[in-house]
């Protein structure tokens, strides 16, 4: 019988509990098995075969030149272990799923910046944070994004106050809402694609949501 891929998934040591449960139930039902990693635990990178970049905390603006704010919550340590499984990630060219937090993490790692508050940046943005899809975002043609969900538009859910600005080396908007906001980076290389997919949203909440949990299906059939 065939070993099922590990793939890591990054968590906030501070209240990301079904969060993370919800992101290992959706690696389970995509035939894979899964490894929890956090800044306060001891983390064996080498055995991974994918990797799910998390959501929770804030990125700490040192990382891509922003400006500091006193009342953003972040975590360097968790920075800096994300940091260093995404250059294993590359390095080995492993399949990469970023959500939220994630998918900002895979922009800045690759050189990209974030806009620190979607709400000062783009106006008339909705404020309020919800897990249900309630938002209307555009695939754009061409993307890996778009072929893998089949149409040209979706619903998301809403929990982010940070987004895409500057892309990073290799990075390609897939998915944009009506504000202008970044929704959705890949990454391009030339005519090979390697599996390097962040959203903005949180497909782990949309557990009954076949399309975005093709997300974590693909990362594990990469994998």
């Amino acid at each position: 019988m065939a070993v099922k891929p590990l793939i890591g998934i990054t968590a906030s040591n501070r209240g990301s509990r079904t969060m993370t449960l919800l992101n290992r139930f959706a690696v389970w039902r995509a035939g894979g098995r899964s490894v929890v990693l956090q800044s306060r635990r001891e983390n064996d990178l080498t055995p991974l075969d994918g990797l799910v970049v998390g959501g929770g905390d804030d990125i700490g603006a040192d990382l891509y030149g922003g400006e500091l704010h006193l009342s953003i919550r972040t975590d360097k340590n968790r920075d800096k272990l994300e940091m260093e499984a995404l250059d294993l990630a590359e390095k080995k060219g492993l399949p990469v799923l970023g959500i939220c937090r994630g998918s900002q993490m895979i922009n800045i790692h690759r050189g990209g910046s974030l806009h620190r508050d979607v709400y000062e940046r783009f106006e008339g943005v909705p404020r309020g944070r919800t897990i249900l899809a309630v938002r209307h975002v555009d695939l754009l043609p061409d993307t890996l994004l778009q072929s893998l969900f089949g149409q040209d538009t979706t619903r998301i859910n809403v929990l982010h106050h940070q987004s895409v600005d500057r892309l990073g080396e290799g990075m390609a908007v897939n998915a944009r809402d009506r504000y202008g906001i970044v929704q959705g980076t890949e990454l391009k290389e030339g005519d090979k694609r390697r599996y390097v997919i962040g959203v903005q949203w949180h497909p782990e909440f949309l557990v009954f949501g076949r399309k975005h949990q093709g997300l974590f299906r693909r990362l594990v059939e990469n994998a």
